[in-house]
């Protein structure tokens, strides 16, 4: 199901204007949001992400139509979960890199299945070549650009892993290809800042918020041996089971409860 223009669509394709910025150099944001039991995930904490991405690349955020369309897509849905990705584009602009003067913002949106079942599963990683560079914006904003982490993850798929552990350009953990990373280390839980080139995920910061944990750079070496998991709006909790091959111990299930209990869905653990 589509949204675009104030119209659902059941077709999967829109009519697009050969300028859209966000098409010709992924000038665009987005959010993808979680709705369990017909209710948007921390919805309130996705529409600030969303203008914020958007008013550091230098446009806002149509915030009514975004609203419109998400609640358009909530009413069409059929059962009790789904996953909505909202995409807002800057729109068209003249030929080459110099955004408009006037900005308009294209906005998509699309509502698809979701299972339960794609939650709180193991994964293994493999830590890849490609780094996140840490002194760019985009490390910490959902862009349109993602090629980065379509490589890392291409790259990891090779090696025979679920996912890509990246590196940033100085050496420290930043996340996976597709979620932010947890490590409990000497019985704390941590995660690392978004400086290091991370995005501040939605399910990143219910953990920061209601399990404590702590922001702090994290070298390879710390992690090697040590329970893992990694977080993200649709795959909730995801163990790490193994990293570079080498098994790792358990993550302890209380955190997988605390994740499954504020998204009103039980942990699956």
């Amino acid at each position: 199901m589509i949204w675009f223009e104030g119209r659902l669509s059941e077709g999967g394709t829109i009519p697009l204007e050969a300028g859209d910025r966000g098409l010709l150099l992924g000038d665009g944001v987005f959010e993808t949001i979680g709705v369990f039991n017909r209710i948007p995930f921390a919805l309130a904490a996705h529409l600030s992400s969303l203008s914020a991405a958007a008013k550091e690349l230098g446009f806002e955020v149509p915030r009514a139509a975004v609203e419109r369309a998400i609640d358009d897509l909530l009413a069409a849905m059929t059962g009790p979960h789904a996953a909505i990705r909202v995409t807002v584009s800057r729109g068209a602009g003249p030929r080459g890199l110099p955004p408009p003067a006037d900005p308009r913002p294209v906005v998509l949106a699309s509502l698809a299945p979701w299972s339960p079942a794609i939650a709180f599963q193991p994964v293994t990683l493999a830590t890849v070549s490609l780094r996140r560079n840490e002194t760019s914006p985009l490390s910490r904003l959902k862009t349109l650009a993602y090629l980065d982490n379509v490589l890392a993850l291409a790259e990891a798929k090779r090696a025979g892993a679920d996912d890509a552990l990246m590196l940033n350009t100085r050496g420290a953990v930043a996340s996976s290809a597709m979620a932010n990373l947890f490590a409990v280390v000497d019985g704390r839980l941590v995660t690392p800042p978004v400086a290091d080139g991370v995005r501040p995920g939605i399910m990143r910061a219910c953990l920061i918020e209601r399990a404590g944990a702590v922001e702090r750079c994290l070298d390879p070496g710390e992690i090697a041996a040590a329970p893992l998991f990694l977080t993200n709006s649709l795959r909730l909790l995801s163990p790490v089971a193994a990293l570079d091959g080498r098994a790792l111990p358990p993550v302890p299930s209380r955190f997988a409860i605390l994740v499954g209990e504020a998204c009103g869905l039980r942990s699956g653990v």
